[in-house]
């Protein structure tokens, strides 16, 4: 084997992708020598994806005082090179944020929109924006009231709305936004394609996740429903079937209508700005994986992604994951060429997590010891 890229996502809460780079660089030598090794820590546009581009693409953290899920003052970290800013939602208004505070009625995507303020001001044109992981119901309108815009209650008075006060939107105004993003390309990493509202939209299906019963489910709703009427009005466009629009408590549609922005799966975006199909060139294996591989893994994960690329090419793919699900063959349908699980002991989860470290590295050099003894 004379190369081989090891790009694969994190096995959540157990081994970081930038870990797992780090074995398959110390052991894939031991076996193949003479074989380049290239390494990408990479994430699907979700929590993770800043710190993996920090590494992957030699980007900058850049820190900044922005407001949290309840306004609180936090500190957040986006990615920057030359005029690219990568930013993670979920690192101002993330889930694990509110611990047990959990109200998507009530908190805000306000400290997003700062972090694009903060990119777009200090020279960014280009804004990659990770959905996902959020605490949030508010449709992006404290993101875009962050940038300037504008929304007006039944009375005529300014407010920034979350949740539960989107029933109240009666007008947005976002000519600021327009101006502040003139030059600027805004796109949306998202992986899902649920509508805005809806039974299959963000509150009904992403809302009791983040603490909504089953009463704020339907406010949350009819408050997104009220949200695209305006928008639709004021701003010339309805977000309410466009798949996507769901995701992050309606911020898909919000990036789209207040931002301008283009919805696009994550991975996609994350293989583009590391130019993996450059790095194809003359390869002889690639081996990815993520935590569970199931039928959930063809929806815009790692997994999926890598398959797009290297099964037209040929290239041997495998997928060396925490779990293999039972409907997990789908994965050959999409381009994996084998799976491995790294439980060795088929143990229970909570009993190998503290050793995934040893056990990736374990079933790593069994591969390759495969791979050698074939002369591959």
């Amino acid at each position: 084997m004379r190369k081989c890229i090891v790009i694969s996502d994190s096995f959540k809460g157990t081994l970081s992708s930038r870990e797992i780079c780090d074995i398959a660089r110390q052991t894939i030598p031991k076996f193949f020598p003479c074989c380049k090794v290239i390494t990408v820590p990479v994430a699907d546009g979700g929590e993770g994806t800043v710190d993996c581009l920090i590494e992957a693409i030699g980007a900058k953290p850049v820190e900044v005082s922005v407001s949290g899920p309840y306004r609180e003052d936090i500190t957040a970290v986006y990615a920057r090179k030359e005029k690219l800013a990568v930013i993670e939602m979920a690192s101002a208004a993330g889930l694990p944020m509110v611990k047990d505070r959990m109200n998507p009625g009530q908190t805000t995507t306000y400290g997003v929109g700062e972090l694009i303020r903060h990119g777009v001001e200090h020279g960014c044109s280009e804004i990659l924006l990770g959905l996902g992981g959020s605490a949030t119901n508010d449709g992006g309108c404290g993101c875009a009231a962050a940038l300037g815009a504008v929304f007006y209650d039944q009375e005529g008075r300014s407010f920034v709305p979350t949740g539960e006060t989107l029933e109240q939107i009666q007008r947005i105004d976002c000519t600021r936004v327009r101006k502040l993003l003139r030059d600027v390309r805004v796109t949306a990493m998202c992986d899902v394609d649920n509508p805005l509202c809806g039974p299959m939209g963000a509150a009904h299906i992403f809302g009791p996740q983040k603490g909504a019963d089953e009463a704020m489910v339907e406010r949350l709703d009819r408050g997104l429903f009220q949200l695209d009427r305006v928008m639709c009005r004021d701003l010339g466009l309805s977000v309410a079937e466009l798949p996507g629009a769901g995701a992050a408590g309606g911020m898909g549609g919000g990036c789209v209508a207040f931002l301008g922005a283009k919805l696009k799966p994550g991975i996609e975006c994350i293989l583009d700005l590391v130019e993996f199909d450059t790095m194809l060139d003359g390869v002889d294996l690639v081996i990815t994986g993520e935590g569970h591989i199931d039928s959930q893994s063809v929806r815009g994960k790692v997994i999926s992604g890598i398959a797009k690329r290297t099964g037209p090419l040929g290239i041997p793919l495998l997928a060396l994951v925490g779990g293999i699900g039972e409907d997990a063959g789908v994965g050959y349908d999409m381009g994996v060429t084998a799976m491995f699980s790294i439980d060795r002991p088929a143990q229970d989860f909570r009993e190998y997590a503290s050793r995934s470290t040893v056990y990736y590295r374990r079933t790593l050099e069994d591969i390759l010891r495969l791979i050698r003894a074939v002369g591959k």
